[in-house]
């Protein structure tokens, strides 16, 4: 364990040998003359030495005093050194945004890489929650919502039009609308239900074939659920076309027939505050880019 004297008396003095004064150490430290005076006389009886011969308007170093500066002075150099070097780095900003839980893990996290390679200097911070956080008291950056568009207080950016169709696993070799009255229905739950929430029974009317059903169905609370249930051969999911690409890419998922229902969009959505936060503008800009792309090579669920 070291065994050092206080660092404010050896400050004192490290400060009081260099300008070989009190008065101009204690100018610099901020203190009084007295009070440097008190440290070093504390650091000398610690030490058991003299540091100082104190003459008519100036110290003079003993021996022992000017052994001690040299390493000190050295030693309160480097310290200062490595406090401009910790200064100098630059922390990443931190820049939150919330989706809900099936958006953040179908569509937001397989994209991330992206992004960290374009802003390096960001830190994206995906909060994933099915609850609507108030971004006007700072419950996060940025958001992208599922919905009408209209939020108070807020500024919002249609990222692309929900559409919504019924996948399966290849392995059920569904062929047509008819192969659906053997097989279970997967459905998602909706915590707000209108005209164009996406359900089956909706489906069935705008593919025009009466919706007879009795039974045989599963319903999830999160539709990444629905996803994995589909995935598994288990039934054929009504689920959100965006939130599906990576499976239609491994063939784990097939579009086998349409029609696709149109839901509400999906927006970017920043607090009016916050809009010109570079940071904030860096992800908007980013989503925007990654919807595009999105939407380019969006599958075509006919009609």
């Amino acid at each position: 364990m070291r065994r050092l004297p206080p660092l404010a008396a050896l400050r004192a003095f490290e400060a009081a040998a260099r300008h070989l004064s009190f008065k101009r150490a204690a100018d610099e430290l901020a203190v009084t003359p007295t009070a440097v005076s008190h440290q070093v006389r504390l650091l000398e009886d610690t030490l058991g030495q003299r540091l100082f011969e104190r003459r008519t308007r100036r110290v003079v170093l003993t021996s022992a005093g000017a052994m001690l500066y040299a390493p000190l002075r050295n030693s309160f150099e480097s310290m200062s050194e490595a406090v401009e070097r910790a200064r100098a780095i630059k922390t990443p900003d931190v820049v939150t945004l919330t989706a809900t839980m099936a958006f953040t893990s179908k569509w937001l996290v397989p994209r991330v890489v992206a992004f960290r390679t374009r802003f390096p200097d960001i830190n994206l911070r995906l909060l994933a929650s099915d609850d609507v956080l108030d971004l006007r008291a700072g419950g996060a950056d940025i958001a992208v919502r599922y919905g009408g568009g209209t939020y108070p207080g807020c500024w919002s950016q249609l990222l692309f039009q929900g559409a919504f169709a019924p996948v399966c696993s290849p392995r059920l070799n569904i062929c047509g609308p008819a192969d659906l009255e053997r097989h279970t229905l997967i459905h998602s739950e909706w915590r707000h239900v209108d005209e164009r929430t996406p359900v089956w029974p909706r489906w069935y009317a705008e593919a025009g074939i009466p919706y007879r059903r009795s039974g045989n169905e599963i319903v999830f609370s999160d539709e990444t659920h629905a996803i994995q249930a589909a995935v598994a051969g288990q039934g054929i999911a009504l689920v959100s076309l965006a939130l599906v690409a990576d499976e239609f890419k491994t063939g784990a998922l097939v579009l086998p027939f349409g029609p696709a229902l149109e839901g509400h969009g999906f927006h970017v959505v920043i607090a009016e505050s916050r809009i010109d936060d570079g940071n904030v503008v860096a992800v908007r800009e980013w989503l925007a880019s990654e919807a595009e792309t999105f939407r380019a090579a969006a599958p075509d669920a006919g009609s």
